[in-house]
């Protein structure tokens, strides 16, 4: 039986992969001498060069930044949720997405329940506003002005011509131009905010690893651990800032309940919403409420004003520093004139970000600053 002959291989198609080399920098110098003159002015002059430079971006691109900065502080503040979705065995993107879509529909839902609430209200004060304005001559002592210097007289004449031309509320922007800018810029600043929220929030295991392999590895996990407790201190700030919404918003359904206001679950929801907002957020919704308590009567206005007033001293000099020392471990003192001192250099970025810092700077004193003193 004839042998057969072994089946010849055809040569392979695929090419082979060659090893690369590493490119070839050069060798690595010696490290600078610090005590050198000269690296004590290079420093100080690169120092200044960049610092001009920065300072110069940052005026030029400033609303970029506040963007930025508000939209890695919401990132900040969401990543507790993250984690915590995340420990019951989803992955970071779909905790990720969950988080982002529970924010988005309960920005939906108050929108869907406020908007028209607000839209209402103001169209009747503006219907109702010469009547309102009308009424104060009930009050013996407006009458008395209103007869020597006609005050409530001209106020009600220039509303009267307002809501007749259709100037009451475009004047308020500027024109007809303004209040497209307005919107539009308000629409971008929005979707700029949630896109750029959503990508920090996704990547900030990533950013934060690679942040901290710039860091020297004798102290890269001191360093790490340390920051980690800051962005935990943000989160825990956020969290508190949204206890403190929920006890304003219980105070505002109670007092509605009580002067028998409209739209009681409304504007509860309404000022849980803009007590998330530092310094400016109170006022937004104690002007929503008043109002609508000027709708039913200008006293009952009145009262809602004042109470509104009592409550947020209440909730600024006690509930607030109490709450943020739990969050935050900081001191009720420190809370309030970091808020305070915030708001004067920044206004509302400066208001949002006081806190968190305040804390974050407290917790590098008693970890860094005085562990290194006492030795020395």
């Amino acid at each position: 039986m004839a042998k057969l002959k072994p089946i010849m291989k055809r040569p392979s198609l695929t090419r082979k992969k060659r090893a690369v080399a590493p490119e070839d920098f050069g060798k690595i110098g010696e490290p600078l001498n610090h005590s050198h003159p000269f690296y004590f002015g290079f420093v100080a002059a690169s120092g200044a060069i960049i610092a001009i430079t920065l300072l110069r971006a940052f005026a030029s691109a400033s609303q970029v930044f506040v963007l930025i900065i508000i939209s890695l502080f919401f990132a900040m503040g969401l990543n507790p949720a993250v984690l915590f979705i995340q420990r019951r065995g989803l992955s970071r993107a779909k905790a990720v997405a969950a988080t982002v879509s529970l924010v988005i529909g309960f920005v939906g839902i108050f929108i869907w329940i406020a908007a028209p609430l607000i839209i209402d209200q103001v169209n009747a004060l503006i219907n109702n506003a010469p009547q309102l304005i009308s009424d104060l001559k009930s009050n013996s002592t407006i009458d008395e002005l209103n007869k020597n210097y006609g005050i409530v007289d001209t106020v009600q004449n220039r509303v009267e011509a307002s809501i007749k031309d259709g100037k009451f509320v475009i004047g308020a922007f500027g024109g007809v131009l303004g209040v497209g800018k307005a919107f539009i810029s308000g629409i971008f600043s929005i979707l700029t905010i949630l896109v750029l929220t959503l990508y920090f929030l996704a990547a900030l295991p990533t950013l934060t690893k690679d942040a901290y392999r710039l860091v020297p590895a004798s102290r890269r996990e001191r360093v790490a651990k340390i920051s980690d407790a800051i962005i935990f201190r943000v989160g825990a700030f956020v969290g508190g800032q949204i206890t403190i919404s929920f006890f304003a918003s219980i105070f505002i359904f109670l007092l509605s309940f009580v002067l028998d206001l409209p739209y009681k679950s409304a504007l509860a929801l309404v000022v849980f919403v803009c007590g998330l907002i530092p310094l400016i957020g109170h006022f937004i919704g104690m002007t929503i409420v008043t109002l609508i308590a000027l709708t039913v009567s200008p006293l009952i206005a009145a009262i809602a004003l004042a109470s509104y007033i009592i409550y947020v001293q209440f909730e600024n000099y006690i509930l607030t520093p109490r709450v943020m020392k739990r969050a935050l471990s900081i001191p009720a003192l420190v809370t309030i004139i970091a808020a305070l001192i915030g708001a004067s250099l920044l206004g509302l970025i400066g208001g949002i970000l006081a806190v968190p810092i305040a804390a974050a700077v407290l917790l590098i004193l008693d970890e860094v600053v005085y562990p290194k003193a006492d030795k020395n």
